[in-house]
């Protein structure tokens, strides 16, 4: 199933939200930055919810065709990024999504909560 990017990045932050991610934001960037249309920033309340996170966007978009291009973090469990080129997942622990600051550095784009 091909997903639009806006959808790829809604999906993935269902699937975050799916293993009780919080502060699920999607970040537009397509005005902002060519690297990539979309970040989806959530935060995981310990390393072992973050790797049940990362593995459930990954798994959950393996399964309608979308494999992860690159990833990187799992090792350290502190931020893990998932790249699908035009997605690009952040799955934080707190104080590491606190001292990134992504949302203030990327202050240029739309910012939008995501409920579940």
């Amino acid at each position: 199933m091909a997903l639009t990017p806006r959808q790829l990045a809604e999906k993935a932050a269902e699937l975050a939200a799916s293993k009780k991610a919080e502060d699920i934001v999607l970040m537009d960037l397509r005005r902002v930055t060519d690297f990539a249309e979309w970040f989806v920033l959530c935060t995981a309340t310990s390393d072992v919810q973050m790797r049940a996170v990362a593995d459930a966007i990954l798994e959950g978009l393996e399964k309608i065709q979308h494999k992860v291009w690159h990833s990187e973090g799992y090792e350290v469990r502190r931020w893990i990024l998932l790249d699908y080129v035009n997605v690009v997942v952040h799955v934080f622990l707190p104080e590491t999504r606190t001292y990134y600051a992504l949302e203030r550095l990327w202050g240029d784009a739309p910012v939008e909560s995501f409920e579940s």
